[in-house]
């Protein structure tokens, strides 16, 4: 028994806590720690072509670090849809003040707290104009949508609503960032279900431990919000604070 939990804590030390740790460090020294939601950036990047010069129905998931310590452990995402012949974009998001569920709230490639987005999913043309139904459906059916029901940790949070709108279309294919902290909050209840991609399973318990085993989403494991694992479908590690590595 001793020695049992010998290993977990060893696991736990070298898979959770050194990766924080490591990235505490890399993060004190690389960012502006006295930003705010005041005095941040929260403007365009100019990485997307303007709607009425780009025709064609698009689909982005993004993702950015959150504000100030948190951007340690976590990162915010949202989605963005373009109908064909659309000369505006919509971007959708979460958020823990304000309308809970957020249309163009705002720029759809905007800085968030300051930080860079990142591209987690793409999709145009016709595969884009098939998908957009779908997801303003799942946007629509998640169910914590009133004033109250947002959560930073373990969620429901804005992680917790783009894994669900995700989940509900699961030909996207998406495995959300390791550090999308709530990502794993199970928003239909129950311990068991399947992985957002429908490609496995996971086990949740409340958001504060689980396990996922899938194509898409590979092994993670999930400690009080906090992932690591392996991607299998393109080889690379996961890890709490870095986010996925690949080889």
């Amino acid at each position: 028994m001793i020695r049992a939990f010998r290993m977990l804590l060893l696991t736990f030390l070298l898979f959770f806590a050194l990766p924080l740790g490591a990235h505490a460090l890399v993060q004190w020294h690389g960012r502006d720690w006295s930003a705010n939601w005041r005095t941040a950036d929260w403007s365009s990047t100019g990485t997307l072509p303007a709607a009425d010069a780009h025709p064609d129905a698009m689909v982005r998931v993004y993702a950015a670090r959150v504000g100030r310590w948190r951007g340690i452990f976590a990162v915010h995402t949202w989605l963005v849809l373009k109908d064909d012949g659309a000369r505006a974009y919509e971007r959708y998001d979460k958020v823990g003040w304000g309308s809970p569920v957020r249309r163009n709230g705002y720029a759809p490639d905007g800085r968030w707290y300051g930080n860079e987005p990142e591209i987690v999913f793409e999709a145009s043309g016709a595969q884009a104009a098939a998908l957009i139904p779908k997801l303003r459906a799942a946007v629509e059916s998640y169910p914590y949508r009133d004033y109250g029901d947002y959560r930073v940790w373990p969620g429901p949070n804005s992680n917790t609503f783009i894994a669900h709108v995700v989940g509900q279309v699961p030909e996207m294919a998406i495995a959300l960032p390791p550090t999308a902290i709530g990502k794993d909050y199970p928003v239909a209840g129950g311990w068991f279900g399947l992985a957002p991609s429908g490609t496995g399973l996971k086990v949740s318990l409340d958001g504060y431990a689980g396990f996922t085993l899938a194509w898409v989403e590979g092994i993670e494991v999930n400690i009080l919000g906090a992932v690591a694992g392996l991607d299998v479908r393109r080889p690379g590690i996961k890890l709490p604070g870095f986010g996925r590595i690949g080889i």
